[in-house]
């Protein structure tokens, strides 16, 4: 990642679509065992999505559901020649700069593997409720509350 253009944008062509679950299919299909009826949800067309490139080369994505008052947060992913460099961070700090300024979300949530809570924990994310299996993968739902940190 060194020298490299790291851009982060909101993506609505099909051709960017495309490349975030291509993505995604390379971690969560590939890497994690994810089945693709558990993964292609039929929820894509209702979310946005956000790609991350370095040198216009994909290599993270993410998306959110709108929820009435809530941005949730899903699918992030980076690919594993960029981890370990702060992809994932920046891509939450995107996501969380732009659905802060819509007033009408008052909360962020997302459904964090149990292996990544610290991560998300230095992000500002509270765990919420109780673990459960998602695609057999242990998950805790995280979320920040908008209005006590404004």
């Amino acid at each position: 990642m060194e020298n490299g253009v790291i851009a982060i944008r909101f993506v609505d062509s099909e051709s960017e679509i495309a490349e975030c679950l291509r993505l995604r299919r390379e971690v969560f299909m590939e890497e994690q065992g994810v089945s693709e009826e558990l993964e292609i949800d039929g929820l894509d067309k209702d979310c946005v999505h956000v790609l991350a490139t370095i040198n216009e080369q994909p290599v993270a994505a993410g998306r959110i559901q709108y929820l009435e008052d809530t941005a949730k947060i899903q699918r992030v992913c980076v690919s594993k020649t960029c981890r370990g460099e702060g992809l994932g961070a920046q891509i939450i700090q995107f996501i969380l700069t732009e659905v802060s300024a819509d007033p009408s979300i008052s909360k962020v949530r997302l459904g964090a593997q149990t292996h990544a809570l610290s991560f998300y924990q230095k992000l500002g994310f509270s765990p919420v409720g109780t673990e459960y299996l998602d695609a057999d993968i242990p998950h805790q739902d995280m979320e920040i509350d908008l209005r006590d940190s404004a």
